[in-house]
């Protein structure tokens, strides 16, 4: 249940994402990966016949179809997309509906950074892919592995001018959203510094208001129980649907602030040792967490402030590209279908 945060701190070849922010519509064509593996999904869930291309973002700026949503998710998964294949509906939908996010916040991100006028020279771009050449050991090997896993040097240089453009407008969007002050480093090391809970989780993503209505219900019948003294981590084992912490009984061991979502680190780091909390509701979907125990910090306040400090940016960081996404959102009509 970790967060997992798209903020672009960072360009890597690693991880590329072939989008524009124009409105234009993709279409899968017969016969390539792409079309495959959308028609081989949609035999489980019929939404993403490649066929029907359905739509399933719209803003007032662009689309993004099914079809984009699988030529994005076969490039992302290179030789290893046909592993997706074996996959039961819940972990696809999932993986999916992750896939969506890191298309919608790009186009977003880009149409912003178009909109604010915000370029990058031949220099910037060539800079980083000589960072890229010799973390490959040369630049021979590192066209040879873009060109084993389908990929050419314009693409790579374009996707590089994208992130960098992105990256750009980020850093003027968030600077002031990012400032922390010697009185926030201090009061930072006076609260506590790591929570120990067990939570329960049942996900939401993707699913109905009527679904939605119905696993609160459930919900609210596993809290009654856990609050009538049955253990807590028994319940977690058997109903829990975090495949990060199911099998050990929902924990998650000394976790600092900045690390999980934000209404999970509120409660966590609020809620009295011992006692559980109501039904809390993150993107994920909703949850119950018993806190076991926090702890603060024990090294002198000057051995640890300048890490302080860098844990504090970067969790503003987070949360103002949060805030600034949302933004975005609503300034563009957008709006998800949900499958």
């Amino acid at each position: 249940m970790r967060k997992i945060l798209a903020v672009l701190t960072g360009i890597s070849i690693l991880v590329v994402l072939s989008c524009s922010g124009g409105g234009g519509v993709v279409k899968l064509d017969k016969g390539t990966p792409a079309y495959e593996l959308a028609k081989n999904i949609s035999t489980k869930l019929p939404f993403f016949d490649p066929d029907k291309n359905n739509v399933i973002v719209t803003t007032k700026d662009f689309k993004i179809t099914t079809g984009e949503v699988f030529q994005d998710m076969a490039t992302n998964f290179g030789n290893r997309v046909s592993q997706l294949k074996s996959l039961g509906a819940d972990r696809l939908k999932s993986i999916i509906q992750q896939n969506v996010a890191g298309l919608v916040n790009k186009k977003l991100l880009v149409n912003a950074a178009k909109k604010a006028n915000i370029s990058v020279s031949d220099a910037e771009v060539d800079s980083v892919l000589q960072v890229q050449y010799t973390r490959a050991g040369g630049k021979d090997k590192f066209l040879g592995f873009i060109s084993k896993n389908g990929f050419d040097i314009d693409f790579v240089k374009n996707d590089i001018r994208t992130n960098l453009i992105i990256q750009k407008n980020l850093d003027e969007q968030l600077a002031k959203e990012t400032k922390v002050s010697d009185e926030d480093v201090q009061k930072a090391y006076n609260e506590d510094k790591t929570a120990t809970v067990q939570h329960i989780l049942l996900n939401t993503r993707g699913k109905s208001d009527a679904e939605k209505k119905e696993i609160h219900k459930k919900m609210e019948g596993i809290l009654a129980r856990a609050r009538k003294g049955e253990d807590f981590g028994k319940l977690a084992k058997e109903f829990s649907e975090d495949p990060g912490s199911k099998k050990t009984g929902g924990l998650y061991k000394d976790f600092p602030k900045g690390r999980m979502v934000k209404p999970f680190e509120d409660a966590a780091f609020s809620i009295a040792p011992g006692k559980i909390s109501d039904i809390i509701e993150t993107q994920y979907g909703y949850h119950i967490i018993k806190v076991l125990n926090r702890k603060k910090e024990t090294k002198p306040f000057d051995e640890v402030k300048d890490q302080i400090k860098a844990n504090l940016e970067k969790t503003k960081r987070n949360r103002a590209y949060q805030d600034y996404i949302e933004k975005l959102k609503t300034a563009a009509n957008y709006n998800e279908v949900k499958f």
